[in-house]
């Protein structure tokens, strides 16, 4: 059972507007910022939160700079590093995320001797800690197994991405690699192994959807992200390929079981191209929800099953946006924006929406500050993520000339919207 209880030590967030309780769970150094909005930075008992400290926030990191993991105490008010490491991004960090108990936390991290990106399984309170084969993108709901796509071929795709690594460890995917794709570790053992490489998944969606090969061979192509669905049994794997003058980028979202069988394409390539981003599993495991432009309307929420069918708008009027959640009772959907977007404010501050599925309300609970002055590839999202009972959120800002994390309880906001 959840405990919901938070220090007062914290500070009340009451720069914007806000229709709900919101405090700063990072109120003195800085430079901080939780995951991801399809994981969970809250311990599964409720008390912690996971989150990772950058050593600057100017610049993307360089090969071999160390940023922190920390730990930080909901009820006490407490906050600690609990590990080092040289496995992060601008955008997401070092992957930190939870088991399935607060006694099992996972990152990543670079042997800068051999220069190897390794997955990290920690006991926040003992130090100890098991290494595995390959990296973490994410940790499957029972614990068990951490997949990922690789952590350093990502920066390929998209700058502030990828674990850095020297540019000549940093490998080239040529025409339709073999050795590059879905990697998944036992978190037990840490043994991992490559699932499914991107030329099977080619050369089987070439069987089953006409993909045309020769449209990859002279390109490269890359995994971006993957994703567990809630029951476990299935990933998504988001394929990003190029041309060879890098001119064209086509993505890609393709399915599979969790053996790396029954490969379906979800997403097609000329789906994507008309405009969208931020796809993610609903809670059924089955479908995928998506910011995706279908009409030519503009961004919409829409849904779609695992192996393509059934694509649709979940609401027609109302304007997608940043980075959609379904909480699990299938009504209400969380999500946030960009500055450029429409519903943005246009004064360096975005929306936290929640949106009710059945009758299309669309609420901004907080309007949250993320406007930060260098590059588009240091850029601040919120990301808002729930916990592990579907009541509170945390998401990241930039407030004070930093990097914020927050925590909000929407309990109340659920019961009435």
């Amino acid at each position: 059972m959840l405990i919901m209880m938070i220090s007062e030590q914290f500070p009340v967030y009451n720069d914007c507007e806000s229709s709900i309780a919101i405090r700063c769970v990072t109120p003195n150094e800085g430079r901080v910022i939780h995951r991801f909005f399809d994981t969970s930075p809250f311990s599964p008992s409720g008390r912690y939160l996971a989150l990772f400290r950058m050593p600057f926030e100017d610049r993307n990191p360089l090969p071999g700079e160390q940023g922190e993991i920390i730990l930080v105490d909901l009820w006490e008010g407490e906050e600690r590093t609990v590990a080092t490491t040289c496995g992060w991004e601008s955008q997401v960090g070092a992957n930190v995320q939870w088991g399935v108990s607060d006694e099992e936390l996972y990152y990543n991290d670079v042997d800068v001797t051999a220069w190897q990106v390794k997955g990290i399984k920690l006991n926040p309170f003992t130090g100890m800690r098991k290494m595995l084969d390959t990296g973490i993108f994410m940790v499957s709901p029972d614990g068990k197994k951490a997949a990922t796509t690789c952590p350093v071929r990502a920066r390929r795709t998209q700058i502030g991405y990828g674990v850095m690594l020297p540019d000549n460890k940093c490998p080239i995917n040529e025409g339709l690699p073999a050795d590059d794709g879905l990697y998944v570790s036992d978190t037990e053992t840490g043994a991992g192994q490559l699932l499914v490489s991107i030329r099977t998944m080619l050369e089987e969606l070439h069987e089953k959807e006409k993909l045309d090969l020769e449209d990859y061979r002279e390109g490269e192509s890359y995994g971006f992200q993957c994703k567990w669905n809630p029951q476990g049994t299935r990933l998504l794997f988001v394929l990003r390929s190029f041309s060879k003058d890098y001119a064209i980028r086509k993505n890609h979202v393709i399915t599979m079981k969790s053996d790396g069988t029954d490969i379906q394409l979800a997403i097609p390539p000329q789906v994507w191209a008309k405009g969208g981003h931020h796809i993610n599993w609903m809670p059924d495991g089955e479908h995928l929800s998506m910011n995706l432009n279908i009409d030519g309307q503009g961004l919409r929420f829409v849904k779609v099953r695992y192996d393509g069918q059934g694509l649709q708008k979940l609401l027609d009027e109302v304007e997608g946006s940043g980075h959609p959640t379904l909480h699990p009772d299938g009504v209400h959907l969380l999500t946030d924006a960009y500055l450029e977007d429409t519903v943005a404010f246009g004064d360096g501050t975005v929306p936290l929406r929640l949106v009710n599925l059945q009758n299309g309300y669309d609420k901004v609970i907080a309007r949250i500050p993320t406007e930060q002055p260098f590059d588009f590839t240091l850029r601040v999202d919120p990301h808002p993520a729930w916990d592990r009972g579907f009541s509170r959120i945390a998401f990241n800002a930039y407030a004070g000339g930093t990097r914020r994390v927050y925590v909000a309880d929407l309990s109340e906001l659920l019961r009435k919207a």
